[in-house]
């Protein structure tokens, strides 16, 4: 992909020390991608570009907004081409799973568009006679935005779009995984025509991100976070944004539940779970990563589920179309068949697929996993998902909430009152009945519980997140003292 650069006050930039750092691709090699490593003085910088063009920004009219976002949105999907290729090399990702990215990105570009004139606010009776009261909400200032690989372009507009929806300026940083990825989404807020300063971008070398961060959200200038990745670093991003008082949106990891009731569609619940379960090889926030499955129907689901994983093409995502491209890094191959070796030595059954010798992990699946198990517990990120089996809905229930996650999830079953009341009991930010867990929308308030994070991204849930909301009164009749 060659060599990108940062982009602070509408200035392509490097580092201002000349420093760079290389993403290579996962299969070969290969230096997918060269790219600045941003110091702290960069990252001042970028705040500060963001910062003086705030004012100008937060007073331009919604019907300005909508237009700048939509032609974003058209920009982005006439780079769907150079985004499949970018994903191809520097992540492994498949075609499919970057066209989806890039169909609902652009989506969430023009649900933000239609966000504009949605920043609200309400009249509140008042107990004083004439006070009008009103509850108004107002662009926040600066945001710092921070994206993760495995969905980089849905995650990456989504960190941008609905803060300048709603009149803030941003600083984008970039994953360390996906940098030219994460620039191309710039370079479509570039085309459109946004003015200079209202997005800035800033990549990092991975071992100085945290200074990196640090120096953004201690800003004075700075005064919303939202980050999406792992609960690991999601911790770390809490404790900065608390140590400045700095409010933040965080989306984490998942142990998604996928429960198949004994009344369930089977082919249904099948192309459900296999989709949930292996689409980006089970790398999404999202993924299916426990089937929990009735005992009465355990057998033929499994059967049926391990048919349609054995048929999912696996291969180089560089050389032709493939379900089941690389995996993001050797980590990753390390970790599954850890967990492999683990589940099989406390007495699981390897349905199909099996430990990998390089990136390209097959579809696998572990049958009668406990929580002896370590792959019962911890996320896979991967394309190997275990099968617990239940005696009915109260062990189903109670397996599904038997972890720190939540935040998604979902239940098969034909008698809809009972997958509800099922969906119901289980302790996550979003659930789907008779869907599957990876599913997003852009109107919808996405987000998590527990481990998972808190705070929503969204529609208006987003609105909510990235605004103040202040209380304004005007005195419209002489007002008594009582001194």
């Amino acid at each position: 992909m060659g060599t990108i650069s940062m982009l602070i006050n509408g200035e392509a930039r490097q580092a201002a020390n000349g420093a760079t750092f290389e993403r290579r691709n996962p299969l070969d090699g290969a230096v997918a991608t060269t790219a600045p490593a941003a110091t702290p003085a960069d990252a001042v910088a970028a705040v500060e570009a963001a910062a003086a063009a705030f004012p100008a920004w937060s007073r331009t009219g919604p019907g300005e907004r909508r237009a700048l976002l939509l032609k974003a949105a058209h920009a982005l999907e006439a780079k769907a081409e150079a985004l499949t290729a970018a994903m191809a090399a520097e992540t492994g990702a498949a075609a499919p799973w970057a066209g989806f990215n890039v169909h609902l990105a652009a989506g969430m570009l023009q649900e933000a568009a239609g966000m504009t004139t949605q920043v609200a606010g309400e009249v509140i009776p008042s107990d004083v006679p004439g006070s009008l009261a009103l509850a108004v909400r107002r662009p926040a200032g600066v945001v710092l935005g921070i994206a993760p690989w495995n969905a980089p372009v849905i995650l990456g507009v989504r960190a941008i779009a609905t803060p300048l929806a709603c009149g803030n300026t941003v600083v984008f940083k970039a994953s360390e995984l996906s940098p030219a990825t994460h620039g191309l989404i710039v370079e479509a807020f570039q085309d459109a025509g946004f003015p200079p300063g209202v997005i800035n971008f800033v990549t990092n070398a991975p071992a100085d991100a945290a200074g990196v961060v640090e120096a953004i959200v201690a800003h004075p200038a700075l005064r919303r976070v939202n980050f999406t990745g792992s609960t690991r670093v999601g911790k770390l991003i809490a404790q900065t944004c608390a140590k400045y008082l700095k409010p933040v949106v965080l989306e984490l990891g998942g142990k998604a539940p996928l429960v198949v009731l004994d009344d369930a569609d089977l082919d249904a619940a099948v192309n459900g779970a296999a989709f949930g379960a292996f689409a980006n090889s089970g790398q999404i926030c999202m993924s299916t990563e426990r089937i929990v499955v009735d005992r009465r129907i355990a057998d033929d689901f499994v059967k049926r589920l391990a048919a349609k994983a054995t048929k999912l093409p696996l291969g180089d995502p560089r050389k032709g179309p493939v379900v089941l491209g690389s995996v993001a890094d050797a980590s990753t191959v390390e970790r599954c068949n850890a967990l492999i070796d683990d589940a099989l030595a406390h007495g699981a059954k390897l349905v199909c697929g099996g430990k990998a010798e390089n990136t390209l992990m097959p579809a696998t699946l572990l049958d009668h996993v406990t929580p002896a198990m370590r792959i019962y517990h911890e996320e896979s990120f991967g394309p190997v998902k275990p099968v617990v089996r239940v005696d009915g809905v109260e062990e189903a229930v109670s397996v599904a909430n038997d972890n720190p996650y939540g935040l998604s999830a979902a239940v098969f079953g034909r008698d809809i009152a009972r997958a509800w009341e099922v969906a119901n009991r289980i302790d996550s930010g979003i659930c789907h009945v008779n869907g599957p867990t990876v599913h997003d929308e852009a109107q919808m308030p996405f987000g998590g519980v527990k481990d998972s994070g808190y705070g929503r991204f969204g529609g208006k849930a987003g609105i909510d997140a990235f605004t103040e909301l202040r209380w304004i009164t005007v005195q419209m009749t002489p007002r008594h003292y009582p001194f």
